[in-house]
Order: C-alpha cells, then sequence, then structure tokens
C-alpha cells in the first residue's frame, strides 16, 4: 500500500520549485491532479520550444494527473470549489496576489472546506518588505547566503549548481503539508503552510553559520582544500570532471590514506606529519598524492580508497549517475518509464526508501489527459457536461505535443 494513499491534492504549482513538493507527494502515493490552463499549460513544458513537452517538464511531473480548467471563467472556479470540497490540500506558487484576484484565495478556499491545506510558495514570503518581489531558484540562492560561500576566496561569489532554492523549496512545502495532514488527523482544521524561497534557501547554509565566530566578517567562500589533504585531485582521462574528491578529517583516516596509495613515509615526514604542518605544506602534499591518482580513473580512486576506509568519491557527472555508475543501476535508482509522446527516457528514481510502501513510476501526465476521468469520477459528470464545458472553452482537450524533432 503506497504510504500515502488516500491523501488528494489539487496541484496549481508550475515550473519547479511547486511541482518538486507535489512530485515528492505523488512518489509517496498521494493523488496529485494538476489544474492547468487549457491549451497552455504548466509554462515548465514549454522550456525547450516548439510543440513538445520539454525534458525539464517530465523531470518534475511524473505520477501526477492533469486537468485543464479555465480559472478565469466563473464556471471554471466554480468546478474548482467544488473539487475544493472533495480535496485535501491546494498547492500553488504563482506571484503574490494571484489567487485572490481569482477569487481563490485561502479564505474562499476555507470557507468552502474548513479542512483544507492550502500549501504556498512565494520568493520572499507573503509578508516583509520584499513580498512583492519576482523570484527564481538562482534569485533565492543569493537571498539565502549560497552565492557568498560559492568559488574561490578571492574571486566574485558564484551560482551553485544544484537547484536548491526551488526544489529545497518544494520539500520543505512537502513536509509542512504533511505535518499539517497529520495535525489535521487529530483536530480536523486545515491551515494555510507558507514557504519563503530565500527562508528555505539559508536553511541549507546552516552548517556555514555554525562557523561564523571564526570569522572577523561574514563566513568567506572555501575551495574543494577544505582542510589538508581534503581536496579534488585529478584522474585519468583527462575530461572535465575526471576528478575524485578525497576527504580526510582524522589523523587516522590521513594514516589509511598514506597506507592505501604506499606511500607510509608521509606519515613520518616532518612536513606532513602533523595537521599544522600539513596546513603549510599543503601544496607540497596534494603533488604527492596527486601523483597517485594521475594515472588512475577516477572511479578506479573512489572504489579503492573507499574500499580501505578513505571516503571519497568520483565527482559524477550526469552522464555517470544516469547510465554508469553500478552502485546507482544495482539499487535501481535509475527508473525507465515509456513517454506516449517522446518514448522511452530515464531519471532518478525517488529518494525514498520504504519497506511497507510500494508506489509504480509513472510518466508526466499530456496536458489535458485526465480531464474526464477526475470530473466524472469526482464530480459525477456525464459526456455531456464534459462536451459543453470543452466548446465553452472551461475545460480543452488532451493536447497532444508533437513527436521529438516535429517542433
Amino acid at each position: 500500500m503506497p504510504a500515502l494513499d488516500g491523501l488528494k491534492i489539487l496541484d496549481l504549482t508550475q515550473y519547479e520549485a511547486g511541482t518538486s513538493c507535489t512530485q515528492m507527494l505523488a512518489w509517496l502515493g498521494a493523488d496529485v491532479v494538476k489544474v492547468e490552463q487549457p491549451g497552455v499549460g504548466d509554462p515548465g513544458r514549454h522550456t525547450e520550444g516548439g510543440n513538445r513537452d520539454s525534458l525539464y517538464f517530465l523531470t518534475f511531473n511524473g505520477n501526477k494527473r492533469s486537468v485543464t480548467l479555465n480559472l478565469r471563467e466563473s464556471e471554471g472556479r466554480r468546478i474548482f470549489l467544488e473539487m475544493v470540497k472533495r480535496f485535501d490540500a491546494v498547492t500553488e506558487n504563482f506571484s503574490l496576489g494571484t489567487m485572490d484576484k481569482l477569487g481563490l484565495g485561502y479564505d474562499v478556499l476555507r470557507a468552502t472546506n474548513p479542512a483544507i491545506i492550502y500549501g504556498t510558495i512565494k520568493g520572499f514570503g507573503t509578508t516583509g518588505p520584499y513580498a512583492d518581489f519576482k523570484c527564481f531558484d538562482m534569485v533565492a540562492q543569493a537571498a539565502g547566503g549560497a552565492f557568498s560561500l560559492t568559488g574561490h576566496p578571492d574571486g566574485p561569489p558564484m551560482r551553485p549548481g544544484p537547484t536548491m532554492g526551488d526544489t529545497g523549496s518544494g520539500m520543505t512545502l512537502a513536509l509542512e503539508i504533511l505535518a499539517a495532514y497529520i495535525q489535521r488527523l487529530r483536530t480536523g482544521e486545515g491551515q494555510m503552510v507558507e514557504v519563503s524561497m530565500q527562508e528555505a534557501s539559508a536553511n541549507f547554509i546552516r552548517c556555514a553559520l555554525s562557523h561564523r565566530e571564526r570569522y572577523d566578517g561574514p563566513v568567506g567562500r572555501q575551495t574543494s582544500r577544505t582542510m589538508v589533504p581534503t581536496d579534488l585531485y585529478p584522474c585519468a582521462g583527462g575530461g572535465p570532471n575526471d576528478y575524485a574528491y578525497i576527504m580526510v578529517v582524522t589523523t587516522r583516516m590521513y594514516d589509511a590514506l598514506c597506507t592505501a596509495i604506499d606511500r607510509p613515509d608521509l606519515t613520518v615526514d616532518e612536513r606532513f606529519s602533523t595537521p599544522q604542518a600539513r596546513r603549510q605544506n599543503g601544496d607540497a602534499l596534494f603533488a604527492e598524492i596527486a601523483a597517485w591518482t594521475r594515472p588512475r580513473t577516477k572511479y578506479e580512486v573512489m572504489e579503492y580508497l573507499g574500499a580501505r576506509g578513505v571516503p571519497c568519491s568520483a565527482v559524477l557527472d550526469s552522464h555517470d549517475l544516469l547510465e554508469n555508475d553500478r552502485h546507482l543501476q544495482e539499487r535501481g535508482s535509475v527508473t525507465r518509464v515509456e513517454h506516449p509522446i517522446r518514448g522511452a527516457w530515464d531519471f532518478l528514481s525517488p529518494p525514498f526508501r520504504m519497506t511497507g510502501s510500494q508506489v509504480s513510476m509513472a510518466p508526466a501526465p499530456l496536458l489535458g489527459q485526465h480531464t474526464a476521468e477526475v470530473l466524472m469520477e469526482e464530480l459525477g459528470m456525464d459526456s455531456a457536461e464534459l462536451s459543453r464545458l470543452a466548446e465553452r472553452g472551461i475545460t480543452g482537450p488532451v493536447r497532444e505535443p508533437a513527436v521529438a524533432g516535429d517542433d
């Protein structure tokens, strides 16, 4: 039985921050019904241009159902509110004030269903001097401190690679929704739960904030050499990601590293025999270790050192994660689904491992794919009513994007 079997969510989110939230819940078994504008849908469908749903959209909307409903029309809003009576949660990440302008703000939804859980993601929250500012992942990360910690100490701030501002906010909202749902099981009452992308991003740098007493000013940027000999070492191949990251934080780990590379002499060499000496002679020690890593592939370095008690990882790129890493493959961490238009494609499986909950993976829905199914199931509509709504533009037909390459 899926862990969240029975939890029903009306999903108005778009792009990544909100869709990450609802996908996490769908991956755990919730019934997520994505409500989209007829003929247009989530703007994330169109990031590649042309007429096909983007890989970006497919990545964040698996295991959901799609309903098209024009919320700019009074009848579309009426139908939506009828659905609100039958669902547990509504999620959105529109610009501040959009839901109120549609006549679908929290007060309206709560009056319709006092038990509803209303989940919202905003760039800077719903209050405060920045509340009206528009926001994207990189903006949130800059505002949350992540840029200030990334890059070389003598260089400018740098954008981190992971989209923590978006997906991190989505995961935070998913946790809040589940907490509100558990509370509702006890009290019968719903509530509004909110995530600020700035605050969610800042939550990911708590470790750096804990180091602030070491600095006279702001916590500074660090390179991959956080402590000697912890560093990024070149490996065979010469490619941009042919590196291994070796992390040594104790004397025991340093001794294990020296033994593993058959250089026990480095433990008694005066230049490297103490942590202080290693810091003072970091470049020289790097050269000694790099001489061992360079003729070996990053996987050879990782597996050899890892088996000998030295924390180490190859620098895995997107190709490695989806195709080359035998550990992820053996654990079933890469899933292949069949999309009705784009065919088979691979993605990283949900990071959940639950012995008592199993959820099959499904591809992202076509725009409006489940409109008839959901409206018949939830509101008891018949085919005549569905046809009338489609003719009036309240709903729309299933839009089947062009096949790949036919843009």
